[in-house]
């Protein structure tokens, strides 16, 4: 059904189980009553493109997320052409198309100026037959369209983006998008997936207005339209969709933008806490180390290519919490990918100097120009004795803050990242010893 069957008077008799295709098209008061209706029942949500907040929400685990790559046979990928809006340009793709005997589709998404675009095609390919659809023509109407169409009746459709969804006409495999500037990135990769629906090559033409300039943002999302055009790519231009529009807000409306007050990790956090205060009595929460460290820790592409395997890795990293867990998680990266990049094994070192600290119950750890200081917390469980007697065997490498008795020095200089990070961990695991 459609959003009807999502209203409260539609009861149930015993629901137990939900598929929501196109998932990115319903809105966040749809999305609460789904969620309503989903609590005690085994639900299955379909997208192309998911919204950011939702491929998020599967990144990170709070939601299962399983890829379907694998295109039908004989499918090509779209070539996508962007660029101003170019009459000549126009009437050279239809006739290109129409020649071969196929049709286009040329989307117009203004109701009000509908007959002023067809009249303006009919001028430059007056050899071709042209007709419109949009929203507020009568279902009859439209249906008698669309039959006409599919019975290649006429040669072009201009159209509105009712087009978007549930039109497939295997024959039309050009698509005119005109003011291609005013869409997002996904209503723009739904709308090339109208063409290329058979097994011939399918053209995509994205225009924006003569001399218009656009915004950094419109054109990144024409950039990524034009950079992914091979087969079963949403999910790649969701990911970029997603660093383009923010990642939303899991505890409020927004379904996009940066997120504010409470993030996702920190949700995860929470909830983690909150679980297990309800399984253990005797649960203490644990305080979080204050890492400031210059160091360039990350995942090359050349280590890990799939977004998605790299966004997995990067959490299972961050959530690191033991030495057997790093020492887990490092045997993992070594099976699965290969020897570890001195890049990745930053990161793991990272890691390990929070582990140590966390055991010392260390506040923060910053760097400042070649030294690092170590802010200790009211109860950090550190030994006088070989704090001192770590003081005097460093030659003045290690001592205390003048000025603020809670934080001690390291002297690092400038050294290597691979140096630093193992004299800090020598010295922590010192301080650490039983």
């Amino acid at each position: 059904g459609t959003h009807r069957i999502i209203q409260k008077d539609v009861k149930f008799k015993d629901l137990g189980l939900m598929i929501i295709d196109e998932e990115q098209r319903f809105g966040v008061k749809d999305k609460e009553r789904l969620k309503e209706m989903r609590t005690n029942i085994d639900s299955i949500a379909l997208s192309a493109t998911p919204i950011p907040r939702t491929l998020h929400m599967s990144l990170l685990k709070i939601r299962d997320m399983s890829l379907l790559a694998t295109p039908p046979q004989n499918r090509h990928p779209i070539e996508t052409v962007i660029g101003e809006f170019n009459s000549d340009r126009v009437a050279a793709a239809i006739r290109r198309e129409v020649e071969r005997g196929g049709q286009v589709f040329y989307l117009h998404n203004r109701v009000e100026s509908l007959e002023e675009t067809r009249i303006m095609v009919e001028k430059l390919v007056p050899e071709m037959l042209v007709d419109t659809a949009h929203g507020q023509m009568s279902p009859t109407e439209l249906e008698e369209i669309f039959r006409r169409f599919k019975m290649g009746g006429f040669h072009v459709l201009i159209a509105t983006t009712i087009i978007e969804n549930g039109i497939d006409i295997p024959n039309v495999n050009t698509i005119v998008i005109d003011r291609a500037n005013m869409y997002g990135v996904s209503q723009l990769y739904q709308l090339r997936g109208r063409v290329g629906r058979s097994d011939r090559k399918a053209y995509a033409y994205l225009f924006y207005p003569e001399g218009k300039a656009l915004s950094e943002i419109a054109m990144k999302r024409l950039q990524v339209i034009s950079d992914f055009t091979e087969l079963g790519s949403g999910f790649k231009i969701a990911m970029k969709d997603m660093e383009i529009r923010g990642a939303g807000n899991l505890l409020g409306a927004e379904q996009s933008g940066d997120i504010y007050s409470v993030g996702f990790d920190l949700y995860l956090k929470m909830l983690e806490e909150a679980i297990q205060k309800l399984q253990n009595t005797d649960y203490e929460t644990e305080a979080d180390v204050w890492l400031e460290l210059e160091y360039t820790g990350f995942i090359p592409d050349g280590y890990i290519e799939l977004a998605q395997t790299k966004m997995e890795v990067y959490k299972k990293i961050a959530a690191i919490s033991t030495a057997d867990e790093l020492d887990r998680v490092y045997s993992e990266l070594a099976d699965r990918f290969g020897p570890v990049p001195d890049e990745v094994q930053s990161l793991l070192s990272l890691a390990d100097i929070r582990i140590i600290c966390r055991k010392l119950s260390i506040a923060s750890l910053r760097e400042r120009g070649g030294r690092v200081e170590i802010e200790f917390s009211r109860v950090s469980k550190v030994s006088v004795e070989r704090l001192l007697r770590m003081m005097k065997e460093s030659a003045g490498r290690v001592k205390l803050d003048a000025k603020r008795a809670n934080i001690l020095i390291l002297e690092t200089g400038k050294i290597g990242l691979k140096e630093k990070s193992e004299f800090i961990r020598e010295k922590l695991e010192q301080l650490a010893a039983s």
